[in-house]
């Protein structure tokens, strides 16, 4: 067999090897991805295609892809997209990956049976990035309108190709004003936010592959990581009906602050849930409009 002429099995042994080596964490998933991409098939069935002979072609593209992996690059970013809530999402490195715990708090939204009693429901999402929140909410719930913002016009650009490849319909706009230079108040129904929470020091010490790759602006969170989310629940009161919801992802410190916080501004029913690993990681509340 000439030198270039590599099975899948040899390829994936040597890629996860070598990327082990440089101290890439889950190597082993990474290449898997990876070749699943090069081969148009799903990781599991890696299995079934692993006597195959890769091409010079294929064998330079999972070369090219190794390489950045071990340059700490998400492999998110190195495949152009990745899943949500069973849809699929275009991810660069205009706006964050797009994460498992995000999907609990859309879900979270979705059993909410107040939310949807009384259609069509207004519902922001602030901090869109790729659109996730919204654009799953959209296509969940399409009689209801959405409002996505960002204060990123990359990560706007990026929510609108998202928006545009997953075919959601008019029900759904983007912006990158201000929430209360838009809309006017007592007129929303929910406010949704996965905001910048990290605290300063924390995001200091990220792991390279987040630090340095997705973007800073929305993961530092200032010096206890509540700089954004306190700006945004105070404009949330402004804006929300009464017995409008709010929905916040969280660091799994955070419950008490933004609880206390909440508490302040006139909201009710405030309640800190878990993820499914069994940290505090969201809260939800309901605000009182002043009479």
């Amino acid at each position: 067999m000439a030198d270039s002429e590599k099975t899948v099995f040899e390829v994936l042994k040597s890629s996860r090897r070598y990327l082990e080596a440089k101290g890439v964490a889950e190597a082993r998933r990474s290449c898997d991805l990876l070749m699943s991409l090069m081969l148009k098939c799903k990781p599991l069935d890696l299995f079934f295609k692993l006597d195959q002979v890769l091409s010079n072609n294929l064998l330079d593209a999972m070369r090219r892809g190794v390489k950045r992996l071990a340059e700490n690059e998400p492999v998110q970013y190195i495949l152009g997209e990745w899943d949500f809530m069973s849809h699929t999402f275009k991810t660069d490195k205009r706006a964050l990956i797009p994460r498992p715990e995000t999907e609990e708090l859309v879900q979270l939204i979705l059993e909410c049976e107040d939310i949807w009693a009384e259609e069509p429901a207004f519902i922001i999402d602030i901090g869109t990035g790729s659109g996730c929140i919204a654009i799953c909410l959209a296509l969940a719930k399409p009689n209801s309108r959405y409002l996505g913002i960002d204060v990123s016009r990359d990560a706007l650009a990026l929510a609108q190709e998202n928006a545009g490849r997953l075919k959601v319909g008019n029900n759904l706009a983007f912006s990158d004003k201000e929430l209360c230079d838009l809309i006017e108040p007592d007129s929303v129904s929910v406010v949704v936010a996965n905001l910048p929470y990290i605290p300063t020091a924390d995001y200091e010490a990220l792991p390279l592959h987040i630090k340095n790759y997705e973007p800073a602006i929305a993961l530092d969170g200032g010096e206890d990581g509540l700089n954004i989310i306190r700006a945004v629940v105070e404009d949330a009161s402004m804006v929300l009906k009464n017995n409008g919801y709010i929905f916040l992802e969280m660091d799994h410190r955070q419950g008490v602050a933004i609880s206390e916080l909440l508490e302040q501004l006139g909201f009710y029913n405030i309640s800190v849930k878990q993820d499914m690993a069994g940290h505090d990681r969201f809260v939800v509340a309901q605000l009182t409009v002043s009479s």
